[in-house]
């Protein structure tokens, strides 16, 4: 049979990935404590399933208008000061923010995590111009140094057993680092905290956007990404075209039920709320742009494929995904194989996103790895039927000369013998 190169590369993958027990051990464990958390916390809030039902309604509302949102939150983000951007692929959109850094001179930028920005692969691009790029999320930080990709949506550095970053650390410092998580924080916080005050530009993702007001609602923890769209004089937000909602009020509910789902957290530490740049009107009540924090904001709004999916029935419903993570948590192919499970965007969902943000053969192999359990869709906020979307995905594969080698001959034999095994009858 022909060598299939794709399907080889990617059981090539697995089979590293399967090996890995200590890698796989934390991630089970981790999901675990998400799963168990959200239980708790969503048995903890009044009015649940009506919140629940709300976001469903907002997310179908939203990418039902995308068009007419897109235009609204344009207009709101100049009418607040800020400056917006369309970029129709990652090109245009490494473009646009190489010569936001370029016109200011920069020499340092720092980071909120943001998927948006490795599926565009911005820090390589940034990098190749001399930008020093440091990623100040925790867990998008240790996989900067290590050099590998994140390994879940919300939490990318899942993967990795804390020896190995107490290790990492320790390298960094030029001291012992113990593995205990108080003192890698505390290294953390050691290293990055100067980077902050120096950077030239913040750059972030979100996970919502208000298009009536043109607000930017970034939900995090450790409080990095406050440094990050405040200290820099420019703050340039990058986000995907479905992130959008129609009203400030839908964005609060999506920024108040994703952490919940995500990590089982009732609230985050910060919900951070950015309406264009720094302003002040205390001196004769005249409004002058740039205080204390960004004397720019701009958002970078990002097509990449993504109407391309809103115009296709079979997978428009994948971008109502608010990116929770939830699915992962319970997915048994994500597991076992962890961050090997998908390209850039892993699980299901993700493997759905990647066929329209790359292609379809940087998903034909995750995309044939799915069991179709059905598990994700009873985790999912939204109930995507995100197994029935994969079926459907697996069809346009094969369709496309994407097909598993073992299948097609299985398919073969049917046909030319009447069984699977290749057997000719007697």
């Amino acid at each position: 049979m022909k060598t299939c190169v794709w399907y080889e590369e990617y059981i090539a993958l697995l089979d590293r990935a399967l090996r890995n027990v200590e890698a796989m051990k934390v991630i089970r464990d981790a999901t675990d404590r998400f799963f168990a958390a959200r239980k708790e916390a969503t048995s903890r809030i009044k009015r649940f399933k009506e919140l629940v039902e709300k976001l469903r309604e907002i997310r179908r509302e939203a990418i039902e208008r995308v068009d007419e949102l897109i235009k609204m939150v344009k207009e709101s983000v100049e009418f607040a000061g800020g400056a917006f951007h369309f970029a129709r692929d990652k090109d245009e959109a490494n473009g646009i923010v190489l010569k936001i850094c370029e016109e200011h001179d920069a020499k340092l930028v720092v980071k909120s995590k943001s998927m948006t920005t490795e599926e565009i692969d911005l820090n390589n691009v940034l990098e190749s111009r001399g930008i020093e790029v440091v990623e100040t999320d925790l867990g998008e930080f240790i996989i900067q140094q290590l050099k590998e990709k994140p390994s879940h949506l919300v939490a990318p550095a899942i993967h990795i057993p804390r020896k190995r970053i107490a290790d990492m650390f320790s390298s960094i410092l030029g001291e012992d680092v113990p593995p205990e998580i108080p003192a890698i924080t505390m290294a953390a916080r050691r290293v990055l905290r100067e980077k902050f005050f120096k950077a030239d530009i913040g750059i972030s993702g979100t996970n919502a956007i208000a298009a009536d007001t043109g607000t930017i609602f970034l939900i995090t923890n450790e409080g990095n990404g406050g440094f990050v769209t405040n200290a820099p004089p420019v703050h340039i937000c990058i986000a995907g075209i479905e992130k959008l909602n129609p009203t400030v009020e839908d964005a609060f509910i999506v920024s108040r039920l994703i952490p919940v789902f995500a990590t089982g957290q009732l609230m985050p530490s910060y919900i951070s709320l950015i309406t264009g740049p720094s302003r002040t009107g205390d001196v004769e009540f005249v409004l002058t742009i740039g205080v204390h924090g960004p004397k720019e904001v701009h958002l970078v709004l990002l097509d990449n494929g993504r109407t391309k999916m809103l115009r296709d029935p079979d997978f428009r419903d994948a971008l109502m995904c608010v990116r929770c993570g939830s699915c992962l948590n319970v997915c048994p192919v994500y597991r076992t194989i962890g961050g090997t499970y998908g390209y850039r965007y892993v699980g299901g969902i993700g493997i759905i996103l990647t066929a329209f943000t790359e292609g379809l053969e940087k998903c034909a192999g995750p995309a044939f790895a799915c069991t179709l359990c059905g598990k994700c869709t009873l985790a999912c906020p939204l109930e995507l039927d995100i197994p029935g979307m994969i079926e459907k995905l697996r069809k346009r594969l094969q369709r496309n000369g994407y097909a598993v080698p073992r299948h097609k001959q299985i398919l073969e034999n049917i046909l030319n013998y009447g069984n699977p095994f290749g057997e000719t009858p007697h």
